[in-house]
């Protein structure tokens, strides 16, 4: 994997000492602003500190986590936790995750959120080829290609059929940009053979969904967005069709894309436009926005996530070989930006710095395939 930060100057162990750094900032049980709870010696979960629950999101992400840095013991952990309390066997939902849970392991909600079932999918197959499978719940592969196979043949189904969207909610006629990895849709199509044909379909037409979803002139997405690529707007979620907390993570998939892949001339081109648009901004004055550009009334809630995000996607202009000479000067300025601001702290610290690791993780080169 291609190291950005180690070819922008910085030193292997700088590196390293900082992935630990962090690592054990959010991981380690003696810090301050840990959002890992080790509660018994085999159950574990992330919680999302600015709404006091564990979601499948964070519990997902965490997976993804442990398997990147060789932390089966966590991993392990986080999937316990994930099968005691969160896997619902009855209702209509059954077969999929409870998307919230109270850190007790109450459900507050019987439904699931399809980026949690993506990302505990690939953290299982790449359990899989990390570690070799175990039995019952650690025989990984069976696992993740169990959970596809619900989500794709479910009553209630996380992808559309017709077009291969991922769904915002399973039964919702529209979809949410940032659940879109291509990436992970190339993987699944190697790893989950019976359904090979429908993943590549489907990493296909998520490229082409980014594309149009990605506003050409600003790089911005909607929250929730139909299948032509318009924003959901006054939906029974409330308004999300604009460029909000969802939406960060889409410039960043981008990026990881074009590390394990490549990138497109079109996704080059819109990472290259939201980078513009937010150059001249400190991330101090990150804002809301509309998908044109035109400020919203409020500020963003996680800036340190949104700087990442935008560092991350950095990788899709130099991976670029005709990249232009000023496209990779402010791709790299968002990488040493990032590199020089610290995790956040506090309340909401949860999401931005998951979205953090994973910056640090991709640019580094330690975010990979197995």
């Amino acid at each position: 994997m291609r190291n950005l930060l180690l070819e922008l100057g910085y030193s292997q162990s700088e590196i390293d000492s900082r992935i630990q750094e962090v690592w054990n900032t959010v991981f380690d049980q003696s810090s301050k602003e840990k959002f890992y709870h080790q509660q018994t010696d085999d159950l574990g979960c992330m919680e999302d500190t600015g709404n006091i629950d564990a979601r499948t999101e964070g519990m997902s992400y965490g997976m993804m986590m442990a398997v990147q840095m060789n932390r089966k013991d966590i991993f392990d952990s986080l999937w316990n936790w994930s099968k005691k309390y969160m896997f619902m066997t009855e209702g209509k939902m059954k077969g999929y995750f409870a998307w919230s849970c109270t850190l007790e392991g109450k459900h507050n909600a019987e439904g699931p959120a399809p980026d949690g079932e993506e990302f505990y999918a690939m953290a299982l197959f790449f359990a899989s080829k990390r570690w070799g499978n175990g039995s019952g719940i650690y025989n990984y592969e069976a696992e993740a290609k169990s959970l596809l196979n619900t989500c794709l043949t479910h009553k209630y189904p996380m992808w559309n059929s017709k077009n291969g969207y991922i769904l915002f909610v399973p039964a919702c006629p529209d979809t949410d940009p940032s659940y879109h990895l291509p990436h992970f849709y190339e993987l699944f199509a190697e790893f989950d053979a019976g359904n090979h044909d429908f993943w590549k379909r489907a990493a296909k037409a998520s490229r082409e969904y980014l594309e149009k979803s990605m506003n050409k002139d600003t790089g911005l997405c909607p929250e929730y967005a139909h299948f032509d690529g318009t924003p959901v707007l006054d939906c029974a979620w409330g308004d999300h069709g604009w460029f909000y907390s969802d939406s960060y993570r889409t410039a960043a998939n981008v990026g990881l894309d074009a590390l394990w892949n490549g990138t497109t001339q079109p996704l080059y081109e819109r990472v290259k436009a939201i980078q513009n648009f937010f150059k001249d901004i400190a991330p101090c004055d990150y804002g809301i926005y509309k998908i044109d550009g035109t400020p919203v009334e409020g500020t963003a809630l996680h800036p340190v996530g949104l700087l990442a995000t935008l560092a991350q996607s950095s990788l899709a202009i130099f991976a670029n070989p005709n990249a232009d000479q000023e496209s990779l000067k402010t791709a790299e300025h968002f990488v040493r930006l990032f590199w020089h601001t610290p995790l956040r702290t506090g309340k909401r610290r949860y999401y931005d710095n998951c979205l953090y690791i994973f910056a640090l993780l991709a640019l580094s080169g330690n975010y990979k395939p197995f």
